[in-house]
């Protein structure tokens, strides 16, 4: 069992971005272990809003001191709002990775199938512990 923060409402890819559904969005930002791992993020490029992605899709970037990855859409989607006090304050995607999301999304894809294919906070944990050691 890892020690990495976990949202139990989330769904995480491999490439560890999670997504949780609120009233039908999807609010979609990096988790814990990857913030941990980027260590001190000091930038975010976040989406323009109506871009519309596919699952896995590149839609954003996030640079810390050690590096740039980029942060794919877990699911398919239409951006209906950014989150702008990244780009003030790109630090609180370390201090808090569940409340620092990036963007929201309206699905566009097959949700159930979609959400189907991402892990459960069980499911990442467990990923995260084998793809740690």
């Amino acid at each position: 069992m890892s020690n990495f923060k976990l949202d139990p409402d989330a769904r995480y890819a491999k490439s560890h971005e999670w997504v949780r559904m609120e009233g039908g969005i999807a609010i979609v930002g990096i988790s814990d272990a990857a913030q941990d791992m980027l260590s001190d993020v000091v930038y975010v490029e976040l989406p323009e809003e109506g871009t519309e992605f596919k699952a896995g899709d590149q839609a954003a970037v996030v640079e810390s001191v050690k590096a740039a990855e980029e942060v794919l859409a877990p699911i398919s989607g239409r951006v209906v709002e950014v989150n702008d006090a990244l780009a003030d304050s790109p630090e609180m995607v370390n201090s808090e990775p569940y409340a620092a999301w990036f963007f929201k999304l309206e699905p566009t894809g097959d949700l159930t199938t979609e959400l189907g294919a991402l892990m459960d906070s069980d499911g990442y944990d467990g990923f995260v512990d084998e793809t740690a050691h």
